[in-house]
């Protein structure tokens, strides 16, 4: 049996991610209980087919969003309706199967032992990644690294990971941006910047193929634009806070 908590739960954000999120929402359910789904506007139908299993499944809860508003939005939503029923921390995982659920005992534990920290995936990738997607990230890791002075983030764009509640919706309702494709690189930077330090766990990590399921919503010009406008008001920011940034770290 999973085990039940009253303070952490996993939360997944989900858009037409294809009839593979069962054998997602079925994996996390077998490790952990509450599992929440947050639909973030689909067309393709989950949203139905994962209402069909919540009714069946106590430990299972599905939030409907009506439109489609991105990852940060719904990852919000989630948070925000958690914290109203008492939770505390939040494990997010991709809805596409990417992600590793029997991994989410150890990640939840590392919460509960450091309620504090957040907990961050750093990805293991298989030989199927696409050399462009790996390569890649090293440039949003570097620029996350330089703007919390090298607080110690394993990775920035890896979603699977345990975030503290409270802070984190401080950060975000205080925030326009962080909505989209550029939440998990900006969550990360700004709790560091708020004094949560990162934990890190290697995580494997894998891309199926489309023969496999795999649903990829990735768009190479789009999201390296608005990562690129991320990481430029980040530096700012950075700038901003270095003398606090430079005494907290070094002092």
């Amino acid at each position: 049996m999973p085990e039940t908590s009253r303070s952490h739960l996993v939360l997944i954000p989900s858009y037409n991610p294809g009839p593979g999120v069962v054998a997602t929402v079925l994996g996390a359910r077998a490790q952990w209980s509450p599992v929440w789904v947050v639909v973030d506007g689909s067309t393709d139908g989950t949203d139905k087919l994962l209402q069909n299993m919540a009714a069946n499944d106590p430990g299972l809860s599905v939030l409907v969003l009506p439109r489609n508003q991105g990852k940060g939005s719904a990852v919000l939503a989630g948070i925000e309706a958690a914290a109203a029923q008492g939770f505390t921390h939040a494990l997010t995982m991709d809805s596409d199967g990417q992600h590793p659920a029997d991994l989410i005992p150890s990640f939840m534990a590392a919460s509960q032992a450091a309620p504090e920290a957040m907990v961050l995936g750093k990805p293991v990738f298989g030989a199927e990644a696409p050399a462009l997607r790996v390569n890649g990230r090293k440039v949003s890791n570097g620029w996350a690294n330089l703007e919390t002075l090298w607080m110690g983030v394993g990775d920035s764009l890896y979603g699977f990971r345990v975030y503290p509640i409270a802070p984190l919706t401080k950060i975000m309702r205080g925030n326009l941006f962080m909505r989209r494709f550029d939440f998990d690189p900006e969550a990360v930077v700004r709790l560091c910047w708020a004094g949560v330090r990162p934990i890190n766990i290697d995580a494997p990590v894998r891309y199926l193929s489309a023969e496999e399921g795999g649903v990829s919503h990735f768009k190479y010009l789009r999201d390296n634009v608005l990562l690129t406008w991320m990481h430029t008001r980040l530096f700012l920011g950075f700038l901003f806070r270095l003398p606090v940034l430079v005494a907290r770290r070094f002092f």
